[in-house]
């Protein structure tokens, strides 16, 4: 596997087997860095840290310059400039991002239909019915990269094969700007003898329970029990990897994609020891949570929070509700709730609310009595507001004051960093 900062690199040569492949993983290299070096280009071949300069933010992305220093995205920024003083600190574009992932994306749809974005940098194409237009899988890929690169003036990389799970593990390991085909046939072994961690879906907890009992490959974890597999992941996962490391992943390309969760977090400029200040902030979260469920037509069964306190010691802790919702009161007691259980009065760094386990609005109805009746009339009347005059229009009156940039900047999406 590579290293994430280009030392390893795999990459097929001219006119290898794609014989049986039909899936490409297509990521954008350094996303966010290359953008940055597009609009810049005084920028190329600096080490670059994209990220607040205040101490207080997290790296959103690096350039391989800086990887190699060992540089990481969501690492502290005061961390990352201790390890390479030379790096050039810019501060993120997020609506330039954007911009250019639509760019990219209108590239690849006009390859295939069956386009399935995972985030702003990358996404799934299924090509198996346009190979008569466009050519084999690998000619398919080979083009997207040229059409990138000469259109948008950024690099890809790209991962062709038969399965998702495949196809997302060969782009990782031909970054930066490589193209690596795995045909049907070779699936098993071009698994075997990849850690544990390089599987799709593999933590680093699953990692660290699979390693502690000598299950560190994947030829490993096909030659081992299925009760030894469970034991160590549980029985869910513990089934799935088995399937993936035997080459078997039945996923489809979706082009309609469910958002699995909406969230919002905020990292304050100094850490926070006022459980007043601090709960007040979860609910003007869950404010924001809820504006966006309530955009999307969804609502949310399941609430989480994150904290982070001033030793970067982060906890997670969630509730199911009794009903969804996308009421912002009521997904900020909830997030207080949790918040009270939380038994540390540590000064706090950040903390974040997410609406999990969504589905569609309405689905389960209203019952004979609504206990949500009146901040849902109040909130309707706030969501009115802010789609005539803005979002800075109207608030709660305990957060006027308050402001909204007091943290680094936050991240666009919620799912993973660049």
């Amino acid at each position: 596997m590579g290293h994430g900062d280009g030392r390893g690199r795999i990459v097929s040569p001219d006119g290898a087997d794609d014989a049986g492949t039909r899936i490409l993983h297509v990521d954008m290299d350094a996303f966010y860095a290359g953008v940055e070096v597009l609009d810049d280009p005084s920028l190329r071949g600096l080490p670059l840290i994209i990220g607040a300069p205040d101490g207080r933010s997290v790296v959103s992305s690096a350039s391989y310059e800086a990887r190699r220093y060992g540089v990481r995205a969501a690492m502290p920024v005061s961390q990352a400039i201790r390890l390479c003083p030379s790096a050039r600190i810019v501060l993120p574009h997020f609506h330039r991002y954007q911009e250019v992932s639509k760019q990219v994306m209108a590239i690849f749809e006009s390859f295939t239909p069956l386009v399935e974005p995972l985030s702003v940098d990358e996404a799934f194409l299924d090509v198996h019915g346009v190979r008569r237009l466009w050519g084999s899988p690998a000619r398919i890929a080979q083009l997207v990269r040229e059409r990138v690169q000469d259109e948008v003036g950024i690099t890809c990389s790209v991962g062709v094969a038969a399965t998702k799970h495949v196809a997302k593990m060969a782009s990782t390991m031909a970054k930066p700007d490589g193209l690596l085909v795995v045909a049907a046939a070779d699936t098993i072994d071009f698994l075997a003898p990849r850690p544990v961690r390089a599987m799709w879906g593999v933590g680093p907890k699953a990692a660290e329970a699979l390693e502690g009992r000598g299950i560190r490959t994947i030829r490993d974890i096909r030659e081992s029990s299925q009760d030894m597999l469970d034991r160590a992941v549980g029985p869910a996962l513990g089934i799935r990897l088995a399937q993936l490391a035997r080459g078997e992943d039945a996923r489809m390309v979706e082009t309609e994609r469910i958002e699995k969760s909406i969230g919002h977090e905020e990292t304050f400029e100094t850490d926070v020891t006022d459980r007043v200040f601090l709960r007040a902030e979860l609910l003007r979260l869950a404010d924001r949570v809820a504006a966006r469920l309530r955009r999307a037509e969804w609502e949310t069964g399941t609430v989480a929070i994150k904290v982070r306190f001033d030793d970067f010691r982060t906890l997670s802790r969630s509730q199911t509700l009794a009903e969804p919702t996308a009421v912002g009161q009521r997904i900020g007691e909830a997030a207080q709730t949790l918040f009270e259980q939380i038994e540390s009065r540590d000064p706090v760094r950040l903390v974040g609310v997410r609406a999990e386990k969504l589905r569609p609005a309405g689905g389960g109805g209203i019952g004979l009595w609504d206990d949500d009746e009146d901040w849902r009339r109040v909130e309707g009347a706030m969501d009115d507001a802010v789609a005539r005059f803005g979002t800075a229009t109207i608030t709660r009156a305990r957060h006027i004051g308050r402001g909204e940039g007091r943290g680094a900047a936050r991240h666009p999406k919620d799912h993973g960093l660049d």
